[in-house]
């Protein structure tokens, strides 16, 4: 139960009274400052002290092997690792990563889960040669549900929830997360979110309960409370619940200009009083492992910092649990690489997520722990803590996965029971910003126009993190027993003597009573949603128009807008009659009809109840824009929301969104419409100095000593280039910008760089790709054989990982050159379209890196 936001006092009063208000002073920009942990809070456990569990840590820790315990620090990804080679190595963990699922399949069915589940745990309590039976630990993304297996309950995004004010909501959804992943054998959920997002340019915007710590503080320990059981019960980690890990260890939701992985600059009082508000919730509902966050805090990267992961989490909090890395995260600490980072281990990461280049972190890793690099008493609490959480969690006495509970009761995956808890939530996230007229709730005996191309679309209503690390690829028949937004309003309708018809492009046969036009974001995860930005205009004014055409035929308009965040919408606000921030509800649509509509008999079924948990944009910029800053003036703010009852006309707005055209565009697309996306420009080298080609010209053509271009016709004037070599000396075509791009967690993604190309004249000679990275930083891939076996005068989609250009000597921190195609042989070929795709977007040339996403 709530009343207004007096429910959230106790949870915020726990973090601010426990932090003396002293302002440690710490300088915005380069430069780590002093960590102070005494001005830290502390947290008392809810688990008693277990004497019988930590004798029995400590005896089985006295009969490892020093190889036995580097293997308990290593969790490599399931299409990386064999059962044989985790009794071989003595892996602690395995992971799926965002487009993996069993044998690679993402789509695999759930037993297919559960018989792997097996397999990974029988291997592990292989106890021939004298090996310790150690049980193994499956960890996954169930961010938003257990998203990873088709037909499970696809709950709102963390923003929605937000936007709900129901921590006890929370906790039930916390509860049918972990018993849908214990029906397929896993045990360990990598969630909640805890980030408090600052800037809404950050991709992960929607994985944030709020921009203000009252709200992520409330919902931390009970999302925890949901996964495990309550600390200290009988229920905790009982067969049903799973392990759960607050995330990311630290400061994620407040990196500079909101950039995924970037720096944050905050002062230690507002990491403190601000981003670390969840933690304290969450360990003090016994939360047993923390992942550290892929961000640094004042140029100091977190996986490394022993200040804060040791100082503070561990000794000044109390934390007893253990600390897992973050997707290669250790690779980006100073001095590390992917395969090796005793740094990692020393500031207290005690679990590298290490999804393929596993064997030669565990080689250099146990070479380090033999030489001490890795001293043995840190070693040993490393191991002492992953032992005591798997022992908590009773995996030494259950058996076989399978055996365990729930576990093959696959009837409980999008048990109805399940849908219900995710339509209630559906209902509750939903924020009217805008009614006039009084014209919601809608009386449902009417002729019901949905439009839009959201309306009929479950993929983009659950965005992110869904089956597939960016929520794509996925079809209506991989979520069976879901509802989407139109198929909610049709049972609606049609149930109380209504018509409705569907049509996303807003034709209709018959002129309808009310329009629904429901569109907005399309899927997206982490860094590939950050923003320069916050103005909504996806493919120019499409949507807009869409608004603009039914209300000029006078058929009033109702707007559900799907995002991951606020946005400025200032266009389509003063288009609509009424507007419904409706977030990314997930498989049950129906809840938003519940909401629109009336019952037949003309009473209000569900009013809105939903606040914004942030504020709402009045300028397109996208600067940080959060409650209590100076000079805070939202277009709506921080707790906003109507109900049908309340009479409040929305004024014309402002359409001036005052973004600069010319500023850089996306730094994931390179060239496109036959021209190069600033700050990239487009070069021509030979013997003689290179020219910039001019775009803009649909017939131009410019050229170097020994190569032409030209801009042409693909489908339509000026959007593809034709190249053609001399075949006389080398020449070059390449991007160039005038500042470095870090692109480190885009290969760390297994990202690769994509281009359309159609062969008009084979190769008669060797031919590369390259990028470069400064003077005398350069590296290349071999594409003569690729090049060879492509069909001529075809279009053709080529890839080629991020990773090999690492390989060959590109420092992916600095890029300056993200494209280079260079032959001395005679070439002739059409090109378009170069950007960086995910793995799920096709097979890339040279050997794969890491099996999908990061997480």
């Amino acid at each position: 139960m709530k009343t207004g936001w007096l429910w959230m006092a106790p949870a915020l009063a726990l973090v601010l009274l426990a932090c003396p208000a002293a302002e440690e002073g710490a300088p915005a920009g380069p430069g780590a400052p002093t960590v102070h942990p005494e001005a830290w809070p502390t947290v008392e456990s809810p688990l008693a002290p277990d004497p019988e569990l930590e004798r029995r840590v400590s005896d089985l820790l006295g009969r490892m092997t020093l190889e036995e315990k580097v293997g308990q620090l290593i969790q490599a990804e399931i299409v990386q690792v064999s059962p044989e080679e985790v009794a071989e190595y003595h892996l602690g963990s395995v992971l799926n990563g965002g487009n993996n699922g069993p044998g690679g399949d993402e789509y695999a069915p759930p037993e297919k889960w559960l018989e792997l589940a097996d397999r990974f745990w029988e291997a592990s309590m292989d106890e021939s040669d004298g090996h310790q039976a150690i049980p193994i630990l499956w960890g996954l993304d169930a961010v938003h549900g257990h998203t990873n297996v088709v037909g499970a309950t696809i709950f709102p995004h963390n923003i929605g929830l937000g936007a709900a004010h129901n921590p006890e909501l929370v906790r039930r959804i916390g509860e049918i997360t972990a018993l849908e992943i214990a029906v397929t054998g896993q045990e360990w959920d990598f969630s909640p979110t805890v980030a408090v997002a600052r800037d809404d340019r950050w991709g992960r915007s929607y994985e944030s309960y709020s921009e203000d710590p009252e709200i992520v503080a409330a919902y931390a320990g009970k999302m925890v409370e949901g996964l495990q059981g309550a600390a200290g019960s009988d229920g905790f980690l009982a067969p049903g619940r799973v392990l759960a890990t607050a995330k990311h260890f630290l400061g994620d939701g407040g990196t500079h200009r909101g950039v995924d992985q970037g720096d944050n600059r905050a002062s230690e009082a507002e990491l403190r009083d601000i981003h670390a508000a969840g933690y304290v919730t969450a360990i003090a509902a016994g939360v047993q492992t923390v992942m550290a966050s892929y961000n640094s805090w004042h140029g100091e990267k977190m996986h490394g910092h022993a200040e804060l992961l040791t100082g503070v989490l561990k000794q000044r909090m109390g934390f007893d649990g253990f600390v897992v890395g973050d997707w290669n995260g250790h690779s980006q600490v100073a001095g590390c690489a992917t395969t090796s980072c005793a740094a990692a281990v020393n500031a207290g990461v005690d679990m590298f997520m290490v999804p393929a280049d596993w064997r030669e972190l565990y080689a250099n890793t146990l070479e380090q722990a033999r030489s001490g690099e890795i001293p043995g008493e840190r070693l040993d609490d490393a191991v002492r803590r992953i032992l005591r959480v798997k022992m908590r969690a009773g995996l030494f006495d259950r058996g076989r996965p399978s055996s365990r509970g729930p576990a093959g009761r696959f009837e409980l995956l999008g048990a109805p029971e399940h849908r219900a808890a995710a339509r209630q939530a559906v209902r509750e996230s939903l924020v009217l910003l805008k009614n006039n007229g009084s014209l919601l709730p809608l009386p449902p005996r009417q002729r019901v126009l949905v439009a839009g191309p959201g309306a009929d679309d479950l993929q983009m209503q659950s965005g992110g993190w869904t089956l597939t690390w960016q929520g794509t690829g996925n079809q209506r028949h991989h979520f069976p027993g879901a509802t989407s937004i139109w198929e909610g309003i049709r049972e609606a309708v049609e149930s109380a003597g209504g018509a409705a018809e569907l049509s996303p492009d807003g034709a209709y046969e018959e002129r309808p009573d009310v329009a629904v036009v429901v569109y907005g974001e399309t899927p997206y995860a982490e860094f590939l949603g950050d923003r320069e930005n916050v103005d909504y205009a996806p493919d120019g004014d499409r949507d807009l128009e869409l608004l603009r055409r039914l209300g000029g035929e006078g058929i009033p308009v109702v707007s559900v807008f799907l995002s991951g965040r606020p946005l400025w919408v200032n266009p389509e606000l003063n288009a609509s009659d009424a507007f419904v921030a409706a977030w990314l509800p997930g498989s049950e649509g129906g809840g938003v009809a519940d909401v629109l509509f009336r019952a037949a008999d003309g009473s209000v079924r569900h009013d809105f109840t939903g606040r914004l948990s942030f504020s709402w944009p009045r300028v397109a910029s996208g600067e940080p824009l959060n409650r209590h800053d100076p000079e805070y003036d939202p277009l709506f703010p921080y707790g906003y929301g109507l109900s049908t009852a309340d009479v409040a006309e929305l004024a014309e707005l402002s359409e001036d969104d005052g973004i600069d055209p010319s500023a850089p565009q996306a730094r994931s697309v390179y060239l496109t419409a036959g021209g190069p996306v600033p700050p990239w420009r487009l070069y021509l080298g030979d013997a003689t100095d290179p020219a910039v080609l001019a775009t803009g010209e649909s017939t131009a053509t410019r050229a170097s000593e020994h190569l032409v271009v030209r801009v042409a016709r693909r489908e339509e004037a000026g959007d593809a280039l034709v190249a053609r070599w001399s075949g006389e000396a080398d020449a070059r075509l390449y991007l160039r910008s005038g500042v470095d791009f870090d692109l480190r967690r885009e290969s760390n993604a297994d990202m690769s760089l994509a281009f359309d190309l159609r062969l008009d004249e084979p190769a008669r000679g060797e031919v590369t790709l390259g990028m470069g990275c400064g003077d005398g930083c350069a590296g290349s891939v071999d594409l003569t054989e690729p090049l060879a076996a492509l069909p001529a005068g075809e279009w053709q989609t080529v890839r080629v990982r991020l990773s090999c250009f690492e390989r060959a000597g590109v420092d992916m921190g600095g890029v300056d050159t993200s494209f280079r195609l260079e032959t001395g042989g005679a070439l002739t070929l059409g090109l378009s379209n170069i950007r960086l795709v995910t793995a799920a977007d096709g097979p890339a040339i040279c050997p794969p890196a890491p099996g999908g996403g990061t997480d």
